[in-house]
């Protein structure tokens, strides 16, 4: 009954969260607008996101905490903090390369790259670098109590992995409201299920999510560099390779 209570805390945190920049969102954009502030828009935007995101987080966190046996919903024995690490890094392979045939079913089915709401996010987070937290930090935070703990761990006992999985993959994908990416974000959330499910440990699903929220801001920020740094090894390995 106490674990109930506090998954339905978190849940109406979350969705006041989500519901909270419709409100405060255009206050602040008014505020800024009435002293000429550039981008003001991005600005209300990046700034309500990362204030809304990490008070939601700091509230959730402290319910966690006064819950003992919130974050142990799964039968069996937790993997070691090592191993839980070890898992975490994993699945951020794991969700790159599931990604991966996922993009390419999707371009197969016609379906045009790159998401509308990791563009839109990128572009708020150049406006409010502080919402990079939000994105790398308390998203994965969130979501993984959310989506994994809370459905996935919920529907686990009544059915089994695979349908616990699935139903919360998609609802993972639902709410990030970029349906012709849907199988991309279902995708993940269904891998991010099997790392918690393998460890028992909310953590590691939660550092599969960083890794991969924090590559998806590097590569978006340093795309170009990075693929020019990748140019000069090649050319160097080249050269290497004929001095040998």
């Amino acid at each position: 009954m106490k674990q109930q209570k506090t998954g339905l805390y978190i849940l109406i945190v979350y969705c006041v969260m989500q519901l909270s920049g419709a409100l405060f969102a255009p206050l602040l954009y008014k505020i800024l607008e009435t002293r000429d502030v550039q981008n003001a828009a991005l600005l209300a935007s990046g700034w309500w996101v990362f204030i809304s995101m990490g008070v939601a987080t700091l509230i959730t966190l402290l319910l966690v905490r006064k819950n003992d046996v919130f974050l142990s919903p799964l039968k069996g024995k937790p993997t070691t903090l090592g191993k839980t690490i070890g898992w975490g890094v994993l699945g951020f392979f794991l969700v790159l390369l599931g990604q991966g045939i996922a993009a390419n079913i999707e371009i197969k089915l016609g379906v045009e790259a790159g998401s509308e709401n990791t563009a839109q996010f990128i572009e708020i987070a150049h406006a409010v670098p502080l919402a990079i937290f939000s994105i790398v930090l308390f998203a994965p935070i969130l979501e993984e109590l959310i989506f994994r703990r809370l459905i996935f761990g919920s529907l686990l006992p009544k059915t089994n992995f695979f349908v616990a999985a699935a139903v919360s993959a998609i609802v993972f994908g639902i709410i990030h409201f970029d349906f012709t990416h849907i199988l991309l974000y279902a995708v993940s959330g269904f891998i991010f299920a099997f790392i918690y499910h393998k460890t028992k440990r909310i953590m590691a699903s939660m550092i599969s999510h960083m890794l991969l929220n924090g590559f998806v801001v590097l590569f978006q920020f340093y795309g170009e560099e990075i693929q020019k740094f990748g140019e000069k090894m090649q050319s160097f390995l080249e050269i290497y390779s004929q001095m040998h």
